[in-house]
């Protein structure tokens, strides 16, 4: 199985530069520090997968060229990776059906409280408002037929909400992790191609360090890993330089194949 990742996102929850900050990184003339929220478009076997439909996705979508996609995979239900889902509706009236999505039963019935209108057909909306045909993720981990590809899934937690971390083939894609149990290392045994959360240098509750993140990305065993989720306490020529050879920050714009 191979395919391309781009990355449509690799800020932290605000986004750099963030709103009112007068630091170097917010101010900074270096496109790679201006980051929007984490998301990602996979394209694998003639099908784009979007991974992430958060509150900048219209301007990465516009951005980055992606004029359509095939199916929507969802991590978890944090605002950063799900506000922009009601944005989607454009892509189901140009495909004029129904748009796959595959996410945890957790984050289904969050997400729905919080958009029941996008998942319930109306009458009277005559075809306006997204709809999605929901597959949903059964167990803590395994694998999921969706779209004719089987795409691996671990579970894990992040402030006490479960999120998902996605495998396609060598390829993972491991966001906002930070308590995880022991079994993640079987899931993603043979990755050679890792994305995974890292929001700074310095210790928070809810994500990786760099060096955390680091040290996840050796235990996995990957060749190569991509930091993403990255808050403006990291500048991205100066960290990139403290990082050994086989681990790179992830910048909006960066296609990285598998």
């Amino acid at each position: 199985m191979s395919g391309k990742c781009v990355f449509l996102g690799t800020g932290g929850s605000m986004g750099i530069p963030v709103i009112g900050c007068s630091c170097d990184v917010c101010h900074s003339d270096n496109p790679k520090n201006r980051r929007l929220r984490p998301s990602i478009v996979v394209e694998i076997e003639g099908k784009t997968l979007l991974v992430d439909p958060g509150p900048d996705v219209r301007q990465q979508a516009l951005q980055f060229g992606v004029d359509a996609i095939d199916g929507v995979l969802i991590t978890h239900a944090h605002n950063d990776h799900i506000a922009g889902i009601d944005e989607l509706r454009v892509y189901y009236m140009w495909r004029k059906q129904p748009i796959p999505l595959l996410m945890s039963r957790e984050s289904y019935y969050d997400i729905a409280q919080r958009f029941p209108y996008i998942f319930h057909k109306d009458e009277r909306s005559q075809g306006l408002i997204a709809n999605f045909d929901v597959q949903l993720i059964e167990g803590e981990r395994g694998t999921a037929r969706f779209l004719d590809l089987d795409i691996g899934y671990c579970s894990y937690e992040q402030a006490g909400m479960k999120v998902n971390g996605f495998r396609f083939g060598d390829f993972a894609y491991v966001s906002d992790i930070r308590v995880f149990p022991e079994t993640i290392y079987e899931d993603l045994k043979g990755v050679a191609n890792l994305v995974v959360s890292a929001l700074r240098f310095s210790p928070s509750p809810l994500h990786f360090s760099v060096d955390e993140a680091i040290a996840f990305a050796d235990r996995v065993g990957a060749k190569r890993a991509w930091l993403t989720h990255i808050a403006h306490e990291l500048e991205h020529d100066s960290a990139s330089a403290k990082l050994p050879d086989h681990v790179r920050i992830a910048y909006d714009g960066l296609e990285v194949p598998f």
